[in-house]
């Protein structure tokens, strides 16, 4: 018997008391036509209805491939008229051979009502399910898109980290190389900066997603290679809430947002600059932004390519829950800030700390 009990999966309550309500509307629609009384008209169409419910289920259950399932289970409304209807005369306390002679034209007509009624539902619930097999379908569909995409924007950030990676490398090295000749304490200093930076960096370019915190201590290293290099052209800053440096953050964002900084605020501008990075957690939302006070947002011929980069990814990781801003400074400079959804739940209560 458990191996049979599949056949009757669906046989829910709810579909107990869909059919109840379906024979009550169409007793009470073909009533007036009749002699007999609204109970007895009731009784017929709740025993065809409830054993075509039965038969009905049993059909879409069974595991075979012809007929299909459609075919199966108009045929079940067929049947089950049929049943339903040789149900209610044995209720009445008919007898069968009278069924099939004096009452044949009453029997006849409960069936096809019964087949009636229950080809339009049938055809409802059909379409029903058809519909949601649609927008199913449409769910996966949109998911496998989505899963596309944040596939080549990450691929686009690993070939992102094999261009950019050697370059600041080579660079880095060549400017230690010259401070050994001119500056031995300075290019200690470099060194050693670089080193941070690559312990941040190497073990994120295998990874997908990282901390807070080690993002925050690449930027750190980053930045003090450029502070030896530019000197006292450069001051920077860093305030983040301990708590917050254990939470997810995407990597390389925040490095890009200070690449940038520097490259298009910093360099091109003053004498002397600042780069600050803030981290908030308030409202729900993680905030995390560079405030450079460098030369402001100025348009570029063919620019934008980085920014554009995180908001694709920003958009492929949590769709319209986070964003990019970019804010002109006060007095002057850039403040881009990254946002994310980060749950209260995600994070303790601390006291804030200052780092330099």
């Amino acid at each position: 018997m458990d191996r049979l009990a599949y056949l009757l999966e669906g046989l829910t309550v709810r579909r107990v008391i869909a059919v109840t309500v379906i024979c009550v509307a169409a007793t009470a629609v073909t009533v007036g036509f009749f002699s007999n009384t609204f109970l007895d008209l009731l009784v017929s169409a709740l025993c065809v209805g409830y054993t075509t419910m039965v038969l009905f289920t049993i059909a879409g259950n069974l595991r075979v491939t012809w007929p299909n399932s459609v075919a199966r289970q108009m045929l079940a409304v067929v049947v089950g008229s049929f049943l339903g209807t040789i149900l209610a005369g044995l209720v009445k306390g008919r007898g069968i051979g009278a069924m099939f002679t004096e009452r044949l034209a009453g029997v006849s007509i409960t069936m096809g009502l019964g087949i009636g009624f229950g080809c339009v539902a049938v055809a409802g619930y059909v379409l029903r399910e058809k519909h949601a097999r649609d927008e199913a379908r449409l769910h996966r569909a949109e998911a496998e898109r989505q899963q596309r995409e944040k596939n080549i924007l990450e691929a686009k950030l690993q070939l992102m980290q094999a261009q950019v990676e050697p370059h600041f490398l080579f660079n880095t090295l060549a400017n230690v190389q010259h401070l050994v000749e001119t500056d031995p304490p300075a290019a200690s200093r470099m060194l050693d900066s670089l080193i941070k930076y690559l312990r941040a960096a190497l073990p994120q370019m295998r990874e997908s997603a990282t901390t807070l915190g080690r993002e925050l201590e690449m930027a750190r290293a980053f930045l003090e290679i450029h502070r030896i290099r530019m000197g006292t052209r450069l001051d920077f800053s860093i305030e983040a809430p301990p708590h917050l440096l254990g939470v997810s953050f995407p990597p390389m964002m925040l490095l890009s947002l200070v690449e940038n900084a520097l490259k298009h605020g910093v360099d091109p501008c003053c004498e002397c600059s600042s780069v600050a990075i803030r981290a908030v957690h308030t409202g729900g939302r993680l905030a995390v932004s560079v405030a450079d006070t460098g030369e402001g947002i100025v348009p570029k011929k063919g620019g934008g390519i980085g920014l554009a980069n995180i908001r694709e990814r920003l958009k492929a990781l949590h769709g319209h829950e986070a964003r990019l801003l970019l804010e002109e400074n006060n007095p002057r400079g850039v403040v881009a800030s990254i946002e994310i959804p980060l749950a209260d739940s995600a994070v303790e209560a601390p006291a804030l700390v200052k780092a330099a």
